[in-house]
């Protein structure tokens, strides 16, 4: 079967997804086979993918793909995250764009649109998947809303409630006032902003001046509720118990004393804010304080702010500092860059608030997930991370005032609470309004999408996964979670192993984001330079746990480095016409030197690269690949094989052309695809052909050979370091042991071939050539004569005239670099030129020297 004379990547990779899908090559459910398992980890319907989705499932797809070709029934299950918080805030602004919002709708109708935002986006990931060749078992796509995942759900939830696990309280939360919700502290990112610490006065009620306090968030004074000092700090024994007013208020507070204080920070004063503050919220519960609210779930400021009603927090900020400053009681503004919270979703900044939200109590979940044997992480310096996070947990925040998400199956009736799925059969029951995290639905995700609670036949097979693949950034958002709810309902981890990535940042370090502008779409890339050049790039540039550089350069040496395995594949094909399928049989007494050779470097590489294939060091795995499909394959035993008439050098073209093809499958599966089927094969496609292993042909005989081959490669250096062309004949005289000698001698064709030699002896001991170049290696030396390579008369002319100009430009260097006038007028980067010229020419003339001698005798 012909092949294009040029690899062109948007003729080989289009119709193969719908080949691969037509022919149910994703399928599993072969039970004569051991099943294997990776669970997409499910991504948010709220986008399109981008290269951090490209990077995670290529490495998943690497994966099952190879495991398909071992032998596996491996099922790569695809699937979507609902993402409440994240998706309700992409359709409350499209709603705000179109003038309303849900309120308008109502929660039913609201919910209708949500649910037709998720089809439109489902069919763009859906898409982007096919573009990127995963092999998904279509058959098993789940959603964390389908009504399965639902019930999982709803079990969880009622089964730790009923458990004491989860439980409703007042504590400070991350309050989201744009989305109107609560956030977990794992969905807040930290971010260094500008801002200022703020010294105001609380003036004494009964007394002349006043304590001076340290805030950054002046605003939430009107909450205040004490006045805090340590209650060994000197300076201000004598202020215990004294009463204070709220600056621009009549409400007055107490000076109460607590060891939290921090004598040496700000004026050594502190206002305490329990319903604003999770660390004022501890002091509150101590001292058994009022904890009111002073501003409203937007944002704006509440009555309690007084003039300030209505105010959103940063203006009312603005103006209250004015108005300090105006009242005297404004003592300074001190500038300070500090870490504050933002939603990671919708980029606001957080306001920590007092609220009544529903819990997981985390002490006993995250004690039996912190057995040794659990899950094995790859690399395996996360599993410290991971067990330092468990080990410090706080109870988890799982309540969000949404409407898009997994609703919460309680009910009220005045002060009644009913936990399960239907409401009580009496009348007056009102289901809670609030909607679960999306991490609690994911949590449970590689077992719900296998029909947990029922114990399904998938369930059974496929759960636990082999391996989860994720980013070091969602270990304690998803990983964590799923390995203790996996514990708690089916007393089993997860997954065997969990292989962690890092981040893709771009070429200068900085992660990739919309505000920086240098994000880079999959999609264009593929169009660009074809999904194996992306596939191969991103699987091989990085070592486990480590972040990864787009590189666009890197992205088109891999399109050439499959272009030569293009190139290579056609000229086997083109030169093995001849060969039948029945007739690729390896057969070692009909094999020459370089069919051995081939072989032996063939079978040590596939056990190295299947050792790092098996520890998730794909890149390492890819580089023994290109070295020897680059190196010993192409340079050397292709070039090889055009001296040969032998039908076994053809059978051994095919069998390792098909070897490599096979092995690259997993990093580039359209190409390979395409070649294997223009290959003498059998089978249907390559993904239903066997993966490579030792076939046990290693032939110690070629195992110390490859001083044969760095003897050519030396003579080759000397040719091109003379300039002598390669139509240009030249003299070879090699002395070495008998045995060295006899294998020279019976493949000195290759030394025709690679060298082109005119005089050429090989003899165990050689008189003394005069005038030669050598090149000495063990066991063995060469003698090239010099006249051989060049006229020597005119080489020692023109070498001693390069002597004379290097030895006259030095003197120029030096003297412009003694001369102050130079070094003083000339701009730097001047005077730098001049200093590397003069090393360079330094440098230059020692070699030249010696090359005269040489040429000298």
């Amino acid at each position: 079967m012909e092949m294009n004379k040029k690899y062109n990547h948007i003729e080989v990779e289009n119709g193969k997804y719908d080949f691969w899908l037509e022919n149910k090559l994703f399928a599993s459910g072969d039970k004569s086979k051991e099943p294997f398992t990776i669970v997409i980890p499910p991504p948010n319907v709220t986008g399109k993918l981008h290269l951090g989705h490209t990077w995670d499932n290529t490495l998943q797809d690497l994966i099952i793909r190879r495991k398909k070709m071992q032998g596996y029934d491996a099922l790569y299950l695809p699937g979507m995250d609902h993402a409440g918080i994240a998706t309700q805030a992409k359709v409350d602004a499209k709603l705000r764009s179109q003038g309303i919002s849900r309120y308008d709708l109502g929660r039913e109708e609201y919910l209708k649109i949500a649910w037709e935002w998720k089809t439109e986006y489902a069919k763009h990931i859906r898409k982007q998947w096919r573009c990127m060749g995963l092999a998904l078992d279509y058959s098993k796509e789940r959603f964390t809303l389908d009504e399965g995942l639902s019930n999982a759900v709803n079990k969880v939830f009622i089964d730790f409630y009923n458990k004491g696990y989860i439980y409703r309280g007042k504590r400070i939360i991350n309050w989201d006032i744009q989305a109107k919700t609560a956030l977990s502290n794992i969905e807040i990112e930290h971010q260094d902003v500008q801002g200022a610490l703020y010294y105001i006065t609380y003036p004494f009620v009964d007394m002349e001046g006043g304590l001076t306090v340290a805030t950054t968030r002046p605003e939430t004074m009107f909450g205040d509720t004490a006045i805090m000092v340590h209650p060994d700090d000197e300076r201000f024994l004598d202020i215990h118990g004294k009463q204070v007013y709220i600056p621009t208020t009549k409400t007055k507070i107490t000076v109460i004393t607590d060891k939290y204080v921090d004598k040496e920070f700000g004026t050594g004063i502190v206002k305490v804010t329990p319903a604003h503050d999770p660390n004022d919220f501890m002091v509150g519960k101590r001292h058994n304080l009022d904890m009111p609210l002073c501003m409203n779930e937007d944002g704006t400021m509440n009555e309690l702010a007084g003039t300030y009603f209505g105010m959103e927090r940063f203006a009312c900020r603005k103006k209250l500092v004015e108005d300090l400053k105006d009242l005297n009681l404004l003592q300074k503004i001190e500038p300070i860059t500090h870490a504050v919270g933002h939603s990671e979703r919708t980029r606001v900044i957080v306001e920590p608030r007092l609220s009544e939200q529903w819990f997981v109590k985390m002490d006993e979940l995250a004690k039996q997930a912190l057995d040794d044997n659990i899950v094995e992480f790859v690399p395996d310096r996360f599993k410290k991370i991971f067990v330092n996070w468990m080990e410090g947990i706080e109870d988890w925040c799982i309540s969000r005032q949404l409407w898009w998400g997994h609703r919460i199956p309680v009910w009220y009736k005045g002060d009644q609470i009913y936990c399960g799925l239907e409401a009580p059969t009496e009348a007056g029951w009102i289901q809670d309004t609030d909607v679960l995290d999306t991490w609690f639905s994911s949590a449970l995700w590689p077992f719900s999408t296998l029909g947990w609670p029922e114990i399904s036949e998938d369930f059974k097979r496929y759960f636990p996964n082999d391996v989860m693949v994720t980013g070091y950034d969602i270990i304690f958002f998803w990983v964590a979670r799923m390995i203790f709810q996996s514990l708690e309902f089916t007393k089993k981890s997860p997954f065997k192993y969990v292989y962690i990535h890092g981040l893709i940042r771009d070429t200068e370090g900085r992660k990739m984001s919309k505000s920086l502008g240098n994000g880079v779409d999959p999609i264009d890339v593929i169009e660009k330079y074809g999904a194996d050049s992306l596939r191969y790039f991103i699987t091989t540039n990085s070592s486990p746990g480590q972040d990864l550089r787009y590189d666009e350069e890197k992205v088109e040496s891999s399109w050439n480095y499959i272009n030569k395995i293009w190139n290579i594949s056609r000229y086997v094909i083109m030169n093995t016409e001849d060969v039948a399928v029945d007739e690729i049989i390896l057969n070692e007494k009909e094999m020459s030197f370089p069919e051995k050779w081939i072989m032996t470097k063939l079978n040590l590489m596939l056990d190295q690269a299947n050792y790092y294939f098996d520890k998730f060091e794909f890149g390492e795995a890819a580089k023994l690949i290109y070295n020897f499909t680059w190196h010993d394959f192409a340079s050397w035993y292709v070039e090889m094989s055009k001296l040969s008439e032998n039908k076994q050098t053809k059978v051994v073209l095919v069998h390792v052309i098909n070897t490599v093809v096979k092995l690259l499958h997993p990093f580039m599966p359209f190409v390979t695809e395409e070649i294997f089927q223009k290959l003498p094969n059998k089978e249907l496609s390559i993904m239903v052909s066997e993966w490579p292993v030792n076939n046990g042909m290693v032939f110690e005989e070629t195992n110390n050979k490859d001083w044969f081959f760095e003897l050519i490669k030396k003579i080759r250096t000397i040719r091109n370091d003379y300039q002598v062309a390669w139509s240009k004949p030249i003299d070879m005289f090699i002395q070495t042991n008998k045995s060295d000698q006899t294998f020279l001698e019976n493949n000195d064709k290759y030394f025709i071939r690679f060298l082109n030699p005119n005089k050429f002896e090989i003899k165990e001991n050689l008189e003394k050539i005069e005038n030669a170049v050598s090149v000495i290696l063990p066991n063995i030396q060469a003698f090239i004569p010099l006249g051989s390579l060049v006229n020597i008369e005119e080489e020692i002319t023109k070498v001693t005239n390069e002597i004379n100009r290097l030895e006259n430009e030095i003197k120029r260097c030096t003297k412009m670099l003694i001369n102050p006038n130079f070094l003083n007028k000339a701009p730097t980067h001047k005077v730098e030129e001049e200093k590397s010229k003069l090393k360079k020419y330094e440098t230059s003339l020692i070699e030249t020297k010696a090359r005269l001698k040489e040429l000298k005798g």
